[in-house]
């Protein structure tokens, strides 16, 4: 049981760090440095723990940490207060509905969804995680955060997805100040290739960003003199399950 606590607190403590070294770690918990390399390969294997892309001497929370989690909210009162106008929404637009939470500053997870009935469409299965600052979800999320959060999102690395992606970090600011006037953002091809949305933030009473809720379509689909139509839909609907969830 003490390796299990202990190899519980590295997991921790990678999540909060991350992306973090061994020797970092090391200093931490004040163990030898084998000890903590034997937990970090163990959560490694079961999928809790990866090396990062770029520099794959550091540590980062792997895929399984994220799947977890929204397996959880799915029962929480978010999801229930979402559901139901996520149904209307889609019943609207006929279009692809995802709901989904912040991971830390640099990732969002898809945490529900529900289908429209066009044979194509957008597909993201629950755990799905996109990028914060390539995706109308993640920017969203963080037009609402503090100047420090999203310096600290910008200082992660912009990668490049395809030639829309905003990389420049004031192009990005820019784009914040505008989801902020607008109350939704867009995507269009800037994370998956023919792949664009339209997404509003779900906000708490202190105008923290909780979710987002977002319409996702085919590019073939999108319509750019509808925009704010389905920027108003999605907002009301923002706003709608942020004040059933407040009920709850």
């Amino acid at each position: 049981m003490k390796s299990v606590t202990r190899s519980l607190r590295i997991l921790e403590a990678v999540a909060h760090h991350q992306p973090v070294t061994v020797g970092e770690l090391t200093k931490l918990f004040g163990l030898p440095k084998s000890t903590v390399q034997r937990s970090l390969a163990t959560l490694n294997e079961a999928g809790w723990l990866r090396a990062n892309r770029k520099d794959t001497t550091r540590w980062e929370i792997g895929a399984r940490a994220l799947v977890v989690r929204p397996a959880a909210l799915q029962g929480s009162s978010l999801c229930a207060a979402a559901r139901e106008p996520m149904i209307r929404l889609r019943d609207v637009v006929n279009e692809t509905i995802h709901l989904s939470v912040p991971d830390g500053l640099r990732y969002m997870v898809v945490v529900d969804r529900v289908d429209c009935t066009h044979a194509v469409r957008t597909f993201h299965a629950i755990g799905d995680t996109s990028p914060m600052h390539a995706t109308a979800t993640g920017r969203a999320v963080l037009a609402h955060l503090s100047q420090e959060d999203v310096d600290e999102t910008v200082e992660h690395g912009l990668e490049r997805f395809g030639e829309a992606t905003p990389v420049d970090p004031e192009q990005l600011r820019a784009e914040l100040v505008r989801v902020r006037a607008d109350g939704y953002s867009v995507n269009r091809n800037q994370y998956l290739p023919e792949v664009c949305a339209v997404a509003a933030p779900i906000l708490d009473e202190d105008g923290t960003p909780l979710a987002t809720v977002a319409v996702s379509m085919p590019s073939t689909r999108y319509d750019a003199e509808r925009l704010p139509e389905l920027g108003r839909l999605v907002a009301d609907t923002a706003r709608e399950i942020a004040d059933s969830h407040a009920r709850y």
